[in-house]
């Protein structure tokens, strides 16, 4: 009974002070941040794939990261992705390009604003440092993205080579390419939770710190993307009688929506976690002065 008590308080604390932290608008500021950062992360993506000689592992890679998302909501705006990924591109090295890839990491700074009121840090670095930090972490998730996409065009090779030495393996090529790609992609994003919870806000956080929060978004996320996909499919018809030809961007911005409130909300659940285990009188903020302070001295 105590532990069910304490789990409630956990949770409405971490709500209240989602809450307090303005975590709706918050939530609504990522949302439009990331959909704004995705054509331009997508340019980048399809440059670099130009430059390594494959436009198609720029498709793949797309393909990847709308694996998880809601069908609907996905075909909603595959035609504009599409058409982006489509364009020839040779300018990875120009002014165009830096733009793109400084307008990409605006999503990753919008993360960071929502991490660092979660967990109630102030923010003492170097704005360039911080945006070349974002530039660094798009960067990085480009050559990621393609990278794993190399791995599914070598899916076919890598499934029957294994055929020949195990036997036992006797599923369709389509049934295990699907599993590879779903396994991927929900480790690509638990390694990127994982990335963005320990090192995107100001002061360091242990494993087992931003596991509960982590744990949270991708069950929550999960569902939140099962239930909005189940409600478009019956009720889809009202946002293009509402928004008309915009009933596509406003479908992906609401989905992202509920994605960037629950991330907020798992950074609330893991500073409430935090803040549960501190003495009596301490607040979050006071204890996070003092562990800076003590790695200061």
């Amino acid at each position: 009974m105590r532990q069910i008590r304490y789990v409630y308080l956990v949770v409405m604390d971490a709500f209240y002070t989602f809450l307090a932290d303005d975590g709706w608008a918050i939530a609504s500021h990522i949302a439009l941040s990331t959909l704004m950062a995705l054509f331009p992360f997508l340019i980048v993506l399809t440059s670099l794939a130009g430059f390594f000689g494959s436009k198609e592992l720029a498709d793949q890679a797309a393909g990847l990261m709308l694996q998880v998302w809601p069908r609907q909501v996905a075909d909603s705006i595959s035609g504009e992705i599409h058409d982006v990924l489509t364009t020839t591109r040779s300018d990875v090295l120009t002014i165009g390009a830096a733009l793109a890839v400084y307008f990409a990491s605006n999503g990753v700074e919008a993360l960071r604003i929502a991490l660092n009121r979660a967990y109630a840090v102030v923010e003492t670095r170097r704005w360039y440092w911080l945006r070349l930090e974002s530039i660094g972490y798009t960067l990085i998730a480009a050559f990621t993205a393609l990278a794993m996409a190399f791995l599914i065009v070598l899916g076919p090779l890598i499934i029957e080579a294994a055929r020949r030495h195990i036997p036992l393996i006797v599923e369709s090529n389509e049934n295990i390419l699907t599993i590879l790609r779903y396994g991927i992609t929900v480790g690509a994003l638990i390694v990127a939770l994982f990335i963005l919870h320990a090192w995107l806000p100001a002061g360091r956080r242990g494993f087992l710190q931003i596991l509960p929060g982590i744990v949270f978004t991708m069950v929550a996320s999960l569902i939140s993307g099962v239930v909005f996909g189940q409600y478009l499919a019956r009720f889809a018809n009202n946002y293009v009688t509402m928004y008309a030809g915009l009933a596509s961007v406003i479908i992906a911005l609401v989905f992202l929506y509920f994605i960037a409130a629950i991330f907020v909300y798992g950074g609330e659940l893991n500073a409430s976690i935090i803040k549960s285990r501190l003495p009596h009188g301490v607040s979050l903020q006071a204890a996070q002065s003092l562990e800076h302070a003590d790695s200061q001295v």
